[in-house]
């Protein structure tokens, strides 16, 4: 009987909430469900389940994070209509993707806090496992916290199970969320390992890298004009991991079945949302809405303002680098480049079955009727029909509605059906508590070693070179470079669209249309000498930002009309939220 009472409390845990809260019945919690090791356990599944599961429901079976780079310049999709920021147009206070991250992340919450504040009177008699999942709840209830502060800006804060009163209940400040978040996950993280005995649990290093992400949040932002105590934060927790976990031996292994397999590149990847067909099948579309027409859907464009970020093999900027060619942009680049995108000339490989018969090999073509296709069969290629061009989808394509490039970090394995991926999606790795210790230290403008040792890590990681001689010592140059490496590193990891408002940069990522591939009519990239200027102003040459005013007429425009507000600095309060809570006020410059 006990066991099916528990199980019941699972599956209630588990049901979508109707409103932001998810309210749980208080005498769930007080009737002594979480007085066990195995109660504990359960409940906690359904705390994950939010994290690892509901994410599902932001739209193709893709989890969300993937959507928030394409609220930033770095990436956009082909609905982008009206031409302002946001996947899926105009971002307002009734746009579905807002209210879905707003009500996954309450819904964690509610169900973490039955969890905490129901065992909370039998914590002397638990056993260690059961410490460690309760502490496994916090730091997933502080994640949820810290991605809610990071879009919304204030809150409403619980950290226990509501009552009806306190659901109609203000926003709490920013500040003191981020305070909790920072205590709640040094506390936590003295309950839990390292590394997690099971892979995709929380663990130390996940609370600590946590930890780091928000203070670097609050130091960038100053919040409560604390910019300094946060950016020491960030710096200490960043270091209390380095060299606890290691760097994957190969970066492109982070992103395949196969690769994630290896030991070391599960030492990387510290938070993931996980898949598998073993059990409870969980798969997920990421690739198929990311490919070339003859593999999936292409639904995602990375943009050219990311693709001209990366670097020459040499170390230097494309407008800065001789090794840079315009008619061949994907040559002569940082291997992250070819690990990350592709584009007109490149081979693409992928698996439409997951058997032998769904491999597809095609050299992508922008501008051709026909192009070519491996036929594995004869071991041949032979001339087709070009999918991006002539196929009835084809408006949907990298070349006529994209930019000219499609993603191939996590689409170009070809052992899975590109349309059942069991990639498990990163949602934090090792390199990035690296740049986080090293943007924390720059902020500070404490140049040392370390600083240098934590870039050069990621860098040589790929074979690019170290940190070079003219940037040591320079704030303003090794802020620049920190920034850079962020944005390749990271690209299409949902990190940059926090970057972006925390840098202050969200209109020069937006000013322009998002230009892409070079028209036909003016010989494709074979009539291409032009180079980006990226010195419009210092803030543009300091942050990476390309400007392609001078050449436009060359170019296809990606997003015609694509523009910046200032209110879009935060996403707006979801309307059906204010119609439950009349408390809760709507963000400068959104309206009810």
């Amino acid at each position: 009987m006990k066991k099916l009472l528990l199980l019941s409390l699972l599956t209630t845990l588990c049901i979508a909430c109707e409103d932001y809260l998810d309210r749980e019945p208080y005498d769930y919690t007080s009737a002594g469900f979480y007085k066990t090791e195995e109660a504990i356990e359960l409940g906690l599944t359904g705390v994950y389940y939010n994290m690892y599961l509901d994410v599902y429901n932001f739209g193709y079976m893709v989890p969300n994070y993937i959507f928030l780079d394409q609220f930033t310049g770095m990436a956009f999709e082909r609905n982008d209509a009206p031409p302002t920021i946001g996947a899926g147009g105009g971002l307002d206070q009734n746009n579905a993707r807002v209210l879905q991250w707003w009500r996954t992340w309450y819904t964690l919450i509610a169900r973490a806090n039955a969890l905490i504040y129901g065992s909370k009177d039998y914590i002397n008699g638990l056993s260690d496992k059961a410490l460690q999942y309760i502490a496994e709840a916090r730091v997933l209830r502080a994640f949820a916290y810290y991605n809610l502060i990071s879009t919304y800006g204030d809150v409403p804060f619980f950290d226990r199970p509501v009552t009806v009163e306190q659901y109609h209940t203000p926003r709490t400040s920013k500040t003191t969320i981020l305070d909790f978040i920072l205590n709640e996950t040094a506390d936590a993280a003295k309950n839990l390992e390292w590394t997690a005995p099971s892979r995709g649990r929380m663990d130390k290093a996940a609370a600590h890298g946590l930890r780091a992400r928000a203070a670097l949040l609050g130091g960038s932002l100053n919040y409560g004009g604390r910019a300094t105590d946060y950016f020491k934060i960030a710096a200490a927790a960043a270091d209390t991991v380095i060299g606890r976990r290691t760097l994957a031996n190969c970066y492109e292994d982070l992103f395949t079945t196969t690769g994630q397999t290896k030991a070391d590149v599960r030492s990387e990847l510290i938070i993931e949302v996980m898949y598998s067909l073993d059990g409870t099948r969980r798969t997920h579309l990421i690739g198929f809405g990311s490919a070339s027409r003859f593999h999936g859907q292409t639904l995602r464009h990375p943009s050219t303002l990311l693709a001209d970020t990366y670097e020459c093999t040499d170390g230097k900027r494309i407008d800065e680098s001789p090794l840079y060619d315009p008619k061949h942009p994907q040559r002569n680049r940082d291997p992250r480049f070819r690990a990350t995108l592709r584009m007109h000339g490149d081979t693409c490989v992928s698996n439409t079955t997951g058997a032998e018969n769904g491999k597809i090999k095609v050299i992508l073509n922008a501008y051709d009727d026909n192009t070519k296709q491996y036929d594995y069969s004869t071991d041949t290629w032979k001339t087709v029909t070009n999918m991006d061009i002539n196929s009835g989808a084809a408006w949907t394509s990298f070349t006529i509605m994209g930019a000219g490039y499609i993603w191939h970090k996590m689409t170009g394995d070809s052992v899975e059906s590109i349309q059942a991926s069991t990639i498990h999606f990163p949602v934090m790795r090792y390199a990035e508590l690296l740049l986080t210790y090293a943007e924390a230290k720059i902020e500070l403008n404490e140049l040392d070693q370390s600083v240098y040792d934590a870039i050069n890590a990621v860098r040589r990681r790929v074979g690019m070179p170290d940190v070079s001689s003219d940037r040591i010592g320079d704030i303003t140059k090794m802020k620049q470079l920190v920034r850079r490496e962020r944005k390749v590193e990271l690209a299409l990891e949902g990190l940059h669209f926090v970057d972006m408002r925390r840098w202050g940069i969200g209109d020069l990522e937006n000013e322009h249309d998002s230009y892409g591939i070079p028209l036909k009519e003016y010989g494709g990239y074979e009539g291409m000498t032009e180079k980006p200027n990226f010195k419009t102003t210092d803030r543009h040459d300091l942050n990476d930002i390309a400007n392609y005013e001078a050449y436009k007429h060359k170019l296809r425009s990606a997003i015609p009309g694509r523009f910046w507000d200032s209110k879009f600095e935060l996403w707006p309060i979801p309307q059906q939220e204010i119609f439950l809570n009349p408390a809760l006020e709507p963000n400068p410059g959104y309206v009810n």
